[in-house]
């Protein structure tokens, strides 16, 4: 089987590669870990859109490039590679984007497409609530019918991109009778509204990447339900697939994989570098060979989207083994440094900018974000294996 790209598509990487070492030289950024949900610039975003790397795989006729989901797999595989600040554009490009695409309506798609694609609207991810868990189907944001509006009250947890989004995608109850995977829609509206409140959520690492958003009766017009009323839950099933297929499940710490690397070969103990060391030697291989596991895990999920199929199985499988990577990156990374891996990256005898311990606390909630891996699990058993549920 050949693995190999194609020369198109190795120029492709390589302007890519060329762009964001420059954009490092230049001062723009500094890899970091999380970059993707944590590295909010919004320069940087403008700069992506200006190069039309914004919507690359979307249709010509809504302002994308129409390339292949393999030329994204590159462009999204290298933003990681160099930890770049891409929150800003992010959820839009992966998944909002392609949602109105496929539910809107054309005056949806006019009005928000090109937003996204100048890198003009940052929209945050309104999905879980305080007492639904990972069962989004559970949901009690309710949006009531009022004339040519809907007035939804309810409270958000974990609303990605809160601190800085212009947009907010909403899930809320539209039928509270149905059952439950039933009722539920979908909505893109403005984060100025009136009755829309948002407190920072300050994880264990001091990131604000997430809020708490308050909704107290806040109007939204009709024109902003996405799809069909009360299909909510069936459109998102799709959407969710991109969330949890991507590279950023994978990749998200690479530059703590590379540092590390870099940290035992420069590093001596004895007159002898720590790359030399039989123990080391063997945890970075087996990182290694772990991480090109999960790289072709997420290839395949590629492969079905090119194909024209959902990657509900593929991309499940995917997020739960790329989840364990990271996680098991984050402990050797930290059990390598000694007690200098606990320094953060305001200490000054922090090594390699104090990435172990961020991404150390971080990976805590790896195996909850889009989707829990017991979620995943149970999601590959029945739908990929056709075990019974019961």
């Amino acid at each position: 089987m050949d693995f190999k790209f194609s020369p198109e598509q190795e120029a492709f990487r390589k302007e890519v590669s060329d762009f964001l070492e420059e954009e490092i030289r230049n001062g723009t950024f500094q890899p970091m870990c999380d970059g993707w949900i944590q590295g909010y610039s919004p320069e940087f975003t403008g700069k992506m859109a200006a190069r039309g790397w914004i919507g690359l795989s979307w249709p010509r006729e809504y302002g994308g490039q129409g390339r292949s989901e393999t030329d994204r797999l590159i462009l999204t595989e290298e933003l990681l590679r160099y930890g770049a600040p891409a929150a800003c554009h992010w959820f839009a490009d992966r998944q909002i984007g392609r949602s109105i695409i496929a539910h809107g309506t054309e005056e949806q798609k006019q009005e928000l497409l090109p937003l996204i694609l100048k890198g003009e609207a940052y929209i945050g991810l309104g999905m879980s609530e305080p007492e639904a868990g990972s069962d989004l189907a559970s949901l009690q944001t309710r949006a009531v019918e009022d004339g040519d509006d809907y007035i939804i009250d309810g409270q958000k947890m974990w609303t990605s991109c809160a601190r800085f989004m212009t947009h907010v995608y909403l899930v809320a109850r539209t039928d509270p009778d149905a059952p439950k995977h039933r009722g539920i829609s979908e909505f893109v509206i403005d984060a100025s509204l009136p009755g829309i409140s948002i407190r920072p959520t300050i994880d264990i690492t001091g990131s604000e990447a997430w809020g708490e958003v308050f909704y107290d009766g806040v109007r939204v017009s009709k024109r902003h339900l996405i799809g069909e009323k009360n299909r909510g839950f069936y459109q998102i099933l799709n959407q969710l697939d991109y969330e949890r297929a991507g590279l950023e499940r994978l990749m998200g710490n690479y530059p703590l994989f590379e540092a590390i690397i870099e940290f035992t070969r420069e590093t001596e103990r004895n007159g002898v570098p720590l790359c030399k060391d039989p123990l080391i030697r063997d945890k970075l291989a087996r990182l290694q060979v772990e991480f090109e596991m999960g790289r072709l895990l997420t290839y395949r999920v590629v492969l079905v989207m090119e194909q024209g199929r959902a990657p509900n199985v593929e991309a499940a499988m995917a997020k739960a083994y790329c989840t364990t990577f990271e996680q098991r990156l984050a402990s050797v990374a930290t059990e390598m440094l000694g007690l200098y891996g606990q320094l953060v990256a305001e200490s000054k005898w922090a090594p390699i900018l104090g990435m172990a311990p961020h991404s150390y606390l971080g990976s805590k909630g790896y195996s909850l974000q889009a989707g829990t891996t017991e979620v995943l699990k149970n999601i590959v058993a029945t739908r990929g294996l056709g075990l019974p549920t019961e």
